[in-house]
């Protein structure tokens, strides 16, 4: 299957990670995950985090840094999801889709690893960059 990729943002100040929480209809919950979403055409990874931060949490980085990419599904999808770091965080009106109904939330990284090995956290992108994260990038 075809995918034009997608971007997602790993947001980190003072120890904690900005999450939204949404329900998800095909695993029928809600889930907590780092902001994403699809590339537009002609939209650049970079220009797809920026927007989906923005829109999804209000929240505007001062620098934002890709970090990783890698293939959600091989087996069946051709998608690149392109994870970044953002900080230097300024809160700021958000801008939903007409479908979107998301929570944002402010969680302790150190309980958000919890969160993901009781599986609490179970997304996909979420777990890869967290984990990543916490073994190459944490100081």
């Amino acid at each position: 299957m075809q995918h034009p990729g997608a971007s997602a943002v790993l947001a980190v100040e003072n120890g904690k990670v900005l999450f939204v929480e949404q329900y998800r209809y095909p695993v029928k919950k809600v889930m907590l995950e780092i902001p994403a979403g699809k590339l537009k055409p002609r939209q650049t990874p970079l220009a797809c985090a920026k927007a989906e931060l923005k829109e999804e949490t209000g929240y505007t980085a001062k620098t934002i840094k890709k970090f990783l990419t890698f293939n959600t599904s091989a087996a069946f999808a051709d998608e690149d999801l392109h994870i970044f770091l953002a900080s230097g965080l300024k809160a700021g009106e958000r801008h939903l889709d007409e479908d979107e109904f998301v929570n944002v939330k402010w969680i302790p990284f150190t309980t958000a690893l919890k969160m993901v090995k009781a599986g609490k956290i179970t997304d996909s992108k979420t777990i890869i960059a967290l984990l990543y994260y916490k073994t190459f990038l944490a100081k």
